[in-house]
C-alpha cells in the first residue's frame, strides 16, 4: 500500500505520526524498549498531546533480531498467531551515549539516541540495512482506520526474492504486493501461496510476523527502501543475518518450521483423471493399463473432483454410478503397486448431507447474526469448515479417517483460499488474520491425520494454498496454469520464488491445467516436470496420458521418468538438506551461487540439489541458452562439457534435457529405474564429474530413515567407494 505522494508529501486524507526524539530507553537481559515521540521534546511541555511510538528489539533466535513497533497497546490480540520456534538465546544489550544495542549471535540492531531517528543493522560488523528517518510511520486515513509502516534500506544491488509463490518477475524490486491469498491462477499478481518473508542477497532477510494482509513496497514507493506495512496499531517483524542465503533461510525454517519427511513413493510419477473429464473405474484401469503396456513407470494414481457427485462437493463418499464398488478398486489398485490420492476441500455444498450435520453441529463457520455463511460461487450454497472449532477438526478428520481405511494413501487438498472476512470463528479468530491462515488449519488437520493414521513419514499432501509454516506439510503445487510455454515459465517463476520463501518440495501440472498441450510444449514440460521434486500429470479438460499427445510422447515420459528413479540416492540426500536446515530441492541459481553476479536475475533454470543444474527449454524448436557458473560442467546423459562461467547455446532434442552436473561432483545413481522406493543406499553407483583426485565421506539415505557413508575417492579417472558405516 502506497501512503505517500511523490517524495515530500503524503496523499490526500492520511496524515503520519514518525519518530522525532528520544524519550528513553529501557534495557533488559533480552532486549530494549525505545520510547520515541513523535515530535522533538526541547521542554516539559512538549510531551504534552504528544503521541509516542514504544519500539521493542529483541531476538527469537541467535542471528534473528525483532522488531516491534506500537502506538497503543490496550487492543486485544484474538489471534491466530503463526507458530514460531524461538529459543530466546543469550543477547549482548548496551545504552551507552549515542547508542544503544542489541547483538544475537553475528547480528546487531543499534539505534541512534540523538538527532534524527536512525537503527542500523549489521552482520559481524557489515552494513546490511537500516531504518531511517521517515521510515518508521503511523498513518491515520480519513476513514479512521490505522496503519503502521517500516521502510528498510535497499543497498545498491541488493535484490530481494520470495514473498510467497509469485509468478511474476522473479525478483521483486520495484514490485507492489499485497500479501493475501487469492485464487487467481498463475498469469497474474495475485498468488494461492502467500508469505510475508523476503530474501535478499545482501545477506539478511525480513520475516513480518502478521497472518492478515501484508502490503510491500519493494523499491516501488521509495525506490531505495523496502516497506511493508499492516492495518492496526501494531507492526512486529523479524531481521535475519546469513549472511548466504542458505542461512538465512536455515534461520528462517528454524523460527517457522521445517517440512516433515515424506514417503519414497511419493517422488514417483502421478498420474490424473484431469479435472472434467468423463471417466469412472474403466477409464481408470485402461489408463494404468497404457501405462504398464508401454513399460512407463507410475507411482501414483490421482482422482480429482468427480470421484464425488456433482453439487456434493464435499461429501466425500464415491459417486455410486462410476465407482460402484471403490474398496474393490482401490485394493486392486493397490495390487498393481500403485498408491491412490483423492481430491477434497473444505468447503461443504448445501446439497452434502454433511452441510445439515455440521450445521446442526456448529462445526460450519457462521456470520455475525448466528447464521451458515455461505454463497454460490464453486458450489451450489456451499459453507466452510471451521477449523478453529478442535471439535470441528476431529469431525472433518472422521470422514477423511473412512476414506483411509477404504485404501486411500494421500489427499490433494485443493483450495482454501476464498476465506471471508465478514465471519465469526468458533475461537474468537480475527476474521482478517484468518483470511490467509485459514489454509494452515486445513493443512495440518490433513497432515496431521495422515500422520496418525499412516505414521510419521508416510504423510503426503498435494496442496495449493498455504502461507507461513505450510513448508511443514509437504507437497505443494503450482495451481491452474495455462497448457502454453509461457505458462511453463510463470510455474518456473512461482517455484523459484517459493523456494526462496522457505519450501523444499513443489510440483506443477505436467503439460498445463488449462487446455489441451501441443505436442512439443508437452515433452517439454515431462522433462520439466520429471526433473521437479515431485511430478504429476494432471488437466481440466482433457486427459494427460501420453499416448493421447503422440507416440514420441510415450518415449519422452519413459526416458525421464525412468532417470529420475535413478536419481533417487542423490534426491533422496538433497531431501536431507531439506528436512535439516530448510534448503529447497529446488534452488534458485542465487542460492547456490550467491557470489556469482551472473546468478542474481536467473529464472529460467534451477539447481536441483546442490550439483545438478537444470535449465528446461521453455520454447519451441528446441535451441536453448543457459548460464553456467565457474569451471567445466558436464552435461549429465552425453558427457559433452561447458565451461563457466558464461552463457551457451545449444539445440537440444525432446530425449534429452539441459541437466548439467557441477565440476567435481560424484553423483550417486541408482540401479533401480521403475519405481521410487527402492534401498537407495545399496542399489546405487557412482559417477564422477571433473573430479580428478576428489575425496569426500557421501552419506546416502534409505526410504526407512538410515544411513549409510561411503567414502569416495576419485584416481585415474576412476571411483572407489567403500562403506565406512
Amino acid at each position: 500500500m502506497k501512503f505517500t505522494d511523490g517524495y515530500w508529501m503524503y496523499r490526500k486524507g492520511l496524515t503520519a505520526l514518525h519518530p522525532r526524539d528520544i524519550a528513553d530507553v529501557v534495557s533488559t537481559d533480552s532486549g530494549l524498549e525505545v520510547y520515541a515521540p513523535t515530535r522533538p521534546i526541547n521542554a516539559r511541555g512538549d510531551a504534552l498531546n504528544c503521541p509516542q511510538l514504544t519500539v521493542s528489539f529483541s531476538s527469537p533466535l541467535e542471528g534473528v533480531i525483532g522488531v516491534t513497533i506500537e502506538h497503543f497497546q490496550g487492543a486485544l490480540d484474538p489471534g491466530p498467531r503463526f507458530e514460531l520456534q524461538e529459543a530466546h538465546p543469550a543477547v549482548d544489550v548496551s545504552v551507552g551515549e549515542t547508542h544503544a544495542t542489541l547483538t544475537s549471535g553475528g547480528l546487531t540492531a543499534s539505534v541512534s539516541l540523538s538527532g534524527d531517528w536512525g537503527v542500523d543493522f549489521t552482520g559481524d560488523g557489515k552494513p546490511l540495512t537500516s531504518s531511517v528517518p521517515r521510515s518508521v510511520g503511523f498513518i491515520t486515513d480519513d476513514a479512521g482506520r490505522f496503519f503502521v509502516h517500516e521502510q528498510l534500506t535497499l543497498g545498491v544491488g541488493t535484490n530481494v526474492y520470495g514473498l510467497g509463490e509469485r509468478f511474476g518477475a522473479f525478483v521483486k524490486n520495484g514490485q507492489s504486493i499485497d500479501v493475501w491469498n487469492e485464487d487467481g491462477g498463475t498469469s497474474s499478481d495475485l498468488a494461492y501461496k502467500n508469505v510475508p518473508f523476503f530474501l535478499t542477497n545482501s545477506g539478511y532477510g525480513v520475516f513480518v510476523n502478521h497472518p492478515e494482509r501484508v502490503s510491500f513496497e519493494i523499491g516501488s514507493e521509495v525506490v531505495s527502501r523496502a516497506q511493508f506495512s499492516v492495518e492496526g496499531q501494531k507492526l512486529q517483524y523479524f531481521v535475519i543475518y546469513g549472511p548466504s542465503p542458505k542461512e538465512i533461510l536455515r534461520r528462517y525454517t528454524e523460527l517457522t518450521g521445517r517440512p516433515a519427511r515424506i514417503p519414497a513413493w511419493s517422488y514417483g510419477l502421478w498420474l490424473s483423471t484431469s479435472f472434467t473429464t468423463d471417466y469412472d473405474e474403466k477409464t481408470v484401469m485402461s489408463f494404468i493399463d497404457g501405462m504398464a503396456e508401454r513399460n512407463l513407470p507410475l507411482s501414483v494414481f490421482h482422482f480429482d473432483c468427480h470421484w464425488m457427485r456433482a453439487f456434493h462437493w464435499s461429501d466425500f463418499i464415491w459417486d455410486p454410478e462410476t465407482f460402484p464398488d471403490p474398496e474393490g478398486m482401490l485394493q486392486r489398485l493397490h495390487e498393481r503397486g500403485l498408491k491412490v490420492c483423492v481430491w477434497i476441500n473444505p468447503y461443504i455444498a448445501q446439497r452434502s448431507h454433511l452441510f445439515r450435520e455440521g450445521q446442526e453441529l456448529g462445526y460450519l463457520v457462521r456470520k455475525a447474526d448466528g447464521s451458515v455463511w455461505q454463497w454460490d460461487l464453486w458450489q451450489a450454497g456451499m459453507a466452510l469448515v471451521d477449523f478453529t472449532n478442535p471439535d470441528a477438526v476431529l469431525w472433518y478428520q472422521d470422514k477423511l479417517r473412512a476414506l483411509l481405511g477404504q485404501g486411500v494413501d494421500s489427499f490433494k487438498t485443493d483450495f482454501g483460499e476464498r476465506i471471508p472476512t465478514d465471519v465469526v470463528w468458533h475461537d474468537g479468530s480475527d476474521p482478517q488474520r484468518m483470511h490467509n491462515y485459514y489454509t494452515q488449519l486445513y493443512n495440518e488437520a490433513v497432515f496431521q491425520l495422515l500422520e496418525k493414521e499412516l505414521g510419521v513419514g508416510e504423510a503426503v499432501l498435494f496442496a495449493r494454498s498455504a502461507t507461513t509454516g505450510g513448508q511443514k506439510l509437504p507437497v505443494h503445487w503450482g495451481g491452474d496454469c495455462e497448457s502454453t510455454f509461457a505458462a511453463m515459465s510463470e510455474s518456473l517463476r512461482g517455484g523459484l520464488s517459493l523456494a526462496s520463501s522457505g519450501f523444499a518440495f513443489w510440483s506443477h501440472d505436467i503439460g498445463g491445467f488449462e487446455g489441451t498441450p501441443e505436442p512439443e510444449m508437452f515433452k517439454r514440460w515431462i522433462a520439466f516436470g520429471l526433473l521437479s521434486s515431485h511430478s504429476r500429470l494432471h488437466g481440466s479438460n482433457s486427459y494427460r496420458v501420453p499416448w493421447l499427445v503422440d507416440e514420441e510422447s510415450v518415449d519422452v515420459l519413459r526416458h525421464f521418468t525412468e532417470l529420475k528413479m535413478r536419481l533417487m540416492p542423490y534426491l533422496a540426500g538433497a531431501a536431507e538438506e531439506a528436512y535439516s536446515s530448510g534448503t529447497p530441492l529446488m534452488r534458485p541459481m542465487f542460492l547456490e551461487f550467491p557470489d556469482d553476479p551472473g546468478c542474481a536475475h536467473l529464472d529460467r533454470q534451477y539447481m536441483l540439489g546442490s550439483s545438478l543444474l537444470v535449465a528446461p527449454v521453455l520454447e519451441a524448436g528446441g535451441k536453448h541458452s543457459f548460464y553456467v557458473p565457474e569451471g567445466e560442467w558436464t552435461h549429465l546423459e552425453s558427457g559433452e562439457t561447458f565451461e563457466g562461467p558464461r552463457w551457451h547455446s545449444r539445440p537440444f532434442s525432446v530425449m534429452e534435457a539441459p541437466v548439467f552436473v557441477r565440476p567435481g561432483t560424484v553423483l550417486p545413481v541408482g540401479t533401480v529405474s521403475n519405481r521410487p522406493d527402492y534401498n537407495w543406499a545399496t542399489d546405487v553407483e557412482f559417477r564422477a564429474f571433473a573430479a580428478e583426485g576428489h575425496r569426500s565421506v557421501l552419506a546416502i539415505p534409505s526410504p526407512d530413515g538410515s544411513l549409510i557413508s561411503y567414502d569416495v575417492t576419485v584416481a585415474d579417472g576412476k571411483v572407489s567407494a567403500v562403506v565406512v558405516r
